[in-house]
């Protein structure tokens, strides 16, 4: 799966359904998408919507989680 700026959150969340505690390591507010609320967000979010609601930037965003999928891999 290619992971960019318009790749969509649910998408990579249905491939990798251990994702979501491993982006809380990254950054706390990602807490939010164990949700009823943050779920439903994620259906149309995008690796851009999470960086402008995070504020990491998108280069470092997209690194971290090829690398935590290449290490679970």
């Amino acid at each position: 799966m290619e992971i960019n700026r318009k790749t969509k959150l649910n998408d990579i969340l249905a491939k990798y359904p251990w994702l979501p505690d491993e982006l809380i390591k990254i950054d706390g507010r990602f807490k939010i998408i164990k949700t009823p609320i943050g779920k439903m967000m994620m259906k149309n979010a995008t690796i851009a919507d999470a960086v402008q609601k995070t504020g990491l930037q998108e280069d470092v965003l997209i690194a971290e989680l090829k690398k935590i999928i290449e290490a679970h891999n």
